[in-house]
């Protein structure tokens, strides 16, 4: 079958690792998928597999042991992992930002410790901004760390939605800390928390209390994260110095925004290759589905919305890759991506009619998993309001 969404101008070395990906994704995810997220099973082989393929140090440069590659080969990866199923890049996503976050505004002493160890795998990122009752407003966050006489920091609250919450090992947790600043966002601070996997008390001061019941998304774990008491020691601030912490984050959710996207484009290839080999095999008055004028046209609008979304996706790595700034780009490509793949999965479920609403059938799985794009690294209003922010102050008018 001819896919969608291919990508022009790709180096050969890019090319192999979305080959090597592609099969490993049909031979190893998308035939497991179904079994795994049922039972809202952790995907251990299929992490392993993951491991071995060097995908957890795609970015990471090759002096940490990494791959060194771009960020559109990482969101391209994505693509591919999310179309055999969505719960499997959720596993490294969040990895990959705590690796950007601490490769781009890390101290040399954190670098030189975390990114080896992250770049095989061995340590996996959760990232921490939300909190109970706190949704998009990152300024209002109340976990706090108090410093100390001896310069450590002592730290209580509780977070809130962590993806791999439980089988990360590092944790980049924001949190307030007593910087004076007039603005709410500028007393915010980036903490590296290591802790070892797994639910409980983990160590003294952080209880991971266990996963959260999820309408989809399932396999990997989401979790909550409780600080009472933590000592974080000063050498855990993200960069050496705290107050920098929205910056870092905000650094490390534009390309999070990217992934997010990446993920929707995956979901929607995934959607359309099942509802046009369903449209070809299923017959009513006594031809394929496919050849009534009104399943056609929505094939084409399903592919017509998955090219887009990709290229607005690839468009938005390609600017973070050339050190541009990309919000309005990350924003534009998450909002369309999650927008259309809520879209073209509805579409496939609808084309699959009753069967689609069974268990049995793969649409069934992905009905689920694609709301939850509309709401991952900020709600689609979220997306306009910077969005709109970004174009008002490019086409200013001057008076």
């Amino acid at each position: 079958m001819t896919r969608l969404a291919q990508t022009a101008d790709l180096t050969d070395i890019q090319q192999e690792i979305l080959s090597t990906v592609r099969t490993f994704v049909d031979k190893e995810i998308i035939p497991h998928a179904q079994e795994l997220e049922h039972a809202d099973e952790y995907p251990t082989e299929i992490v392993e597999g993951l491991k071995e393929l060097g995908i957890f140090g795609l970015m990471i440069p090759e002096e940490y042991g990494g791959l060194g590659e771009s960020l559109l080969t990482y969101a391209l990866v994505v693509e591919e992992i999310a179309r055999g199923w969505m719960s499997v890049s959720g596993v490294i996503n969040t990895h990959f930002i705590v690796a950007y976050m601490v490769m781009q505004h890390g101290t040399q002493e954190q670098r030189d410790r975390l990114l080896p160890r992250m770049a095989t795998g061995e340590v996996r990122g959760a990232f921490s901004m939300s909190e109970p009752g706190l949704g998009s407003d990152v300024a209002g966050i109340r976990t706090k760390a108090v410093r100390q006489a001896d310069g450590d920091y002592v730290i209580d609250g509780q977070k809130m939605w962590l993806t791999n919450g439980g089988s990360s090992t590092l944790v980049a947790a924001l949190v307030r800390t007593d910087e004076g600043a007039g603005k709410a966002h500028q007393n915010l601070t980036t903490f590296l928390v290591e802790k070892p996997a797994g639910f409980g008390e983990v160590v003294p001061g952080i209880t991971i209390p266990g996963k959260i019941d999820k309408m989809g998304y399932k396999g990997v774990d989401t979790t909550e994260l409780v600080f009472d008491g933590y000592r974080a020691k000063a050498s855990d601030v993200l960069g050496g110095v705290p107050g920098r912490g929205f910056a870092q984050m905000m650094d490390g959710v534009e390309v999070g925004r990217v992934n997010v996207a990446a993920r929707a484009c995956g979901i929607s290839i995934r959607a359309f290759e099942l509802a046009i080999a369903y449209a070809q095999q299923r017959e009513t008055f006594g031809k394929p589905i496919a050849q009534h004028q009104a399943i056609a046209f929505q094939l084409a609008e399903m592919a017509t919305k998955v090219e887009a979304a990709h290229a607005m996706m690839v468009k938005a790595a390609r600017l973070k890759d050339a050190g541009k700034r990309n919000d309005v780009e990350a924003g534009m490509a998450k909002l369309l991506a999650s927008e259309y793949c809520a879209e073209v999965t509805t579409q496939s479920f609808r084309i699959h009619g009753g069967y689609g609403y069974s268990k049995e059938y793969e649409i069934e799985r992905l009905m689920r998993e694609a709301p939850f794009l509309l709401i991952g690294e900020g709600t689609s209003e979220i997306q306009k309001t910077i969005i709109s922010r970004g174009l008002l102050k490019e086409y200013a008018l001057k008076r």
